[in-house]
Parts: C-alpha cells; structure tokens; sequence
C-alpha cells in the first residue's frame, strides 16, 4: 500500500453507505443475542451452560455456509464492476442452486449427530441431553438460515445492504416475540396475565428456529425479486464456467472458516472442561464481545465488495485508496469500541448473570481482550479486501497458521497441561489475533496481498 493512498476522504461516503446498514443489522442481530442470553441467563447458570456448549459448532456451520457466499461474492462484485449484469444474474442462480444442497446437506448432518456434539464438545453430563435438544431444534431450519447467509451476502455484493439488514430486523423481532411467549410459563405482571409455555430452553430454540424460517423466506423473495441479480429465468443448472471460479474463491475460504471453527470447537471443550463457572463466564464474555466487533465485520463486507467492484472495472490504484481508508476508519471505530468495553465489562457481564464468579471471571477476560481489538480490525478489513478480489488462499494458511498453531496448542497446554484456567485461554486467543495481525500486514506492506493485473 503506498503512502499516497493513505487518506483518500472522498471514499468515506461509499464506504459509510454499505457499512453502515451491515453495522446496524449486525447490531439488532447482536442486541437480540444479548436479549436471548439474558432471557436464558434468568433461568439459571445450568440453562446457559446448555445453551453455550454446542455455541461452538454453530458457529462452525455458519461460518461454512459463509464462505460458500464469499465465492459469489467476489464473483458479482467483479462483474457488475465490469458492466455485466447478464453474468451477475446467471452467478446468482448457481448460487441458488448451491445453497439448495449445502442447506440439505448441513440439516441431515446436524440433526444426525445433534445427541453426540455436547458430548464431544465435553459439556458437563448434567447439561449435555438439554443441550443436546436445543441444538436438534435450532437446526430443523438449516436450509432457511443458509439462504440467509448467502442471499444477503448476493445482495450486498451489488451494494444492496438495505435489504439484509431489514430481513435481519424481522428475524430479530419475530425471536424476541417468540422467547416471550415460549421460555416462561403464564405468569401475574402488575396486575396483568402474561401467557406462556413454559418450555425453558428449548423455548428459546423454537423461537430462533421460527425467525429463521421467516427470515429465510423474505431474503428468498427479495432476492428473486431483485432488479439487479434476480435468477428468475435464469438455469438452476450446474455451470462450469461459473462454478468453477466461486468454487475457486469459496473452497480456500470454506477451509479456512471450517478449519478455524473447529478451532473454536476445540477451543470451547477444553474450555467446558474447566467448569460450569468457566463454560458460563466465557458464553457470556464471548456474547458481550460480539457487540464491539460489530463495526469491524460491517466495515470487512463493505471491503469486499468495494475491492471486488474496483478489480472488475481495473481500478487497480482504487485498491490502493480503499485500503488506507478502510484501514483508517477501522482502526478509529475499534479503538473506540475497545475502549468501552474495556471500561463497562463488569457492567455488561452484570445483564446476563448474578453469579458474581461468573462476572468476575468474564470481566478479567474481556478486560484483556480490549486491548486488542484495533489490531483485530486491520486483520478483518485486510481479510474482506482479499476476499473480494478472490484472494481466499493466504488468509486460509495465516487463519489455519494462527488458530492451530498458538491457540490451540497453547489453550492445550495452559489448560490441559499446566492446570491453568480461562485466563490463560484467552490470553492464547489474543495472541493468535495478533500473529494474524503480523502476517496480514506483512503481505499488505509487500503487495502479495493484491491480484497481478
């Protein structure tokens, strides 16, 4: 990246324009996270506990599903920035079709192996059938949420954030309804019934399992609806000539998020097996944390796509200028972030649990992962520029590198080895955020971050 190009203020606007709607989706999608731990969280450390033990693996499913978007992502931002809409149309429809199978396929695995996860992911035996229960329920829906992740990711791909964020606003009220008339039973409030089923836990997977359907169908229609990418008309048929390229970008990065997920898979079981205290205190943290990355990953989908547009139409200097405001603008709003969460982290342990270990514990853990949040945010603003551009395979070897190669042999031997506890695992996390950090710079500082022309 060449000095020049450090501030170019007049990229703040179409930067802003499509981060911001990907921030304030992210945001609603994070303060009902907080709403359902919270919820959850009232019934007790053992309800949160089963709800936290197969997190994890969710998040190794989604993150699958992600990667799959990124290939067409990279792929219609590229050709709406050459002018071909025609293409962008057809790349929608193989997308379609992609979807199909990968959402078939994760539900039929899923519900197969929902009794085994809490096992291996070593839960505690008293939670492990509940947890078990809630994540059969929270995948019924499987093919509704990966039109979710893919047909938003399609969409902002032609600088369509509104609508994503939209669909992302109803999943939201529909699962914060449906927690309210499903975790708690009937109940007086100021002199008013307040109806319920009394289903707990599992009530607050039905309700996420219903605001994903919905949302899955919205996003569906908006997508086949759309003027720009709509695949209404086009062939669901597999094509070579397009597949082929998104598989090209999509596969690197499907390693690399399924590889760094299970990471977190083997992360979170040696962290259930410190405890209920600690399985509990880092669930929470790790639902606080979410909230201050939110600038963070708004800001990597509008690089992407921004990146993707500039390659397509052969702005390679364009790159350039996008990077040090990206760079700019990313590093400020993380700075910022961490520093709240860094001043309010008892207090925001505190909306979830009264345990006072619990928040205790959480507090000293988010305390130090505060600190580091700028340079988590050149890594995902670096990371969603080489996604747009198809460049999937450094950051899968720097992502793999890092996950396996610090935090989990370090996690093993602080936690397994030395006896040490959650502290010592989050101090692991920090690290492999900051070899990330290191690598990723370096390769931007020698241009092999780039495509050749």
């Amino acid at each position: 990246m060449s000095k020049s190009a450090a501030l170019h203020w007049e990229l703040t606007a179409p930067i802003l324009s499509l981060a911001l709607p990907t921030m304030l989706e992210q945001f609603l999608a994070t303060a009902v996270q907080y709403i359902d731990t919270a919820m959850v969280g009232s019934l007790g450390t053992h309800a949160t506990a089963a709800v936290g033990a197969t997190s994890t693996v969710s998040w190794l499913i989604n993150g699958t599903v992600s990667a799959v978007g990124v290939g067409f992502l990279s792929y219609i931002s590229k050709a709406c920035g050459a002018g071909d809409r025609q293409r962008a149309r057809r790349a929608a429809a193989q997308a379609v079709l992609v979807t199909l199978v990968v959402g078939i396929a994760f539900t039929a695995l899923a519900l197969a192996l929902s009794g085994r996860v809490p096992v291996w992911m070593r839960a505690d035996p008293s939670v492990q059938k509940l947890a078990a229960q809630y994540f059969f329920v929270m995948y019924l829906p499987m093919l509704a949420r990966s039109a979710i992740l893919v047909f938003g990711t399609l969409l902002r791909a032609v600088g369509d954030s509104k609508t994503p964020m939209r669909v992302g606003l109803l999943v939201n009220v529909i699962n914060v309804v449906g927690n309210t008339l499903l975790i708690y039973p009937t109940r007086v409030w100021n002199g008013m019934t307040l109806y319920g089923a009394g289903w707990g836990v599992l009530g607050a997977a039905a309700a996420s399992a219903a605001s994903y359907f919905a949302g899955g169908v919205v996003i569906t229609i908006a997508l086949w609806r759309h003027p720009l990418i709509s695949p209404k008309g086009c062939s669901l048929k597999p094509e070579r000539a397009i597949l082929g390229p998104c598989l090209r970008v999509a596969l690197p990065n499907a390693m690399q998020r399924f590889a760094t997920s299970l990471g977190y898979v083997a992360f979170a079981a040696m962290v259930n097996s410190l405890g209920e205290t600690a399985t509990a205190a880092h669930t929470i943290a790790n639902t606080v944390e979410s909230a201050f990355y939110v600038p963070g990953y708004g800001m990597q989908m509008a690089a992407a796509t921004l990146a993707g547009s500039a390659l397509g139409a052969g702005e390679y200097q364009k790159i350039n200028h996008l990077a040090g405001m990206l760079l700019t603008l990313e590093v400020a709003m993380m700075a910022v972030s961490g520093g709240l969460l860094f001043l309010f982290a008892p207090n925001m342990m505190g909306l979830f649990s009264a345990d006072r270990a619990v928040i205790a514990l959480g507090a000293t853990v988010l305390r130090m992962v505060a600190v580091s949040e700028p340079f988590y945010g050149v890594s995902i603003i670096l990371e969603g520029m080489m996604q747009g551009m198809g460049q999937t395979l450094l950051p899968f070897v720097i992502g793999v590198t890092g996950m396996w190669g610090v935090r989990i042999v370090g996690t093993f031997l602080c936690t397994q080895v030395f006896g040490m506890g959650l502290v010592s695992a989050w101090a692991c996390m920090i690290a492999h955020n900051l070899l990330v950090f290191l690598l990723l710079t370096a390769c931007c500082r020698t241009g092999r971050w780039k495509p050749k022309k």
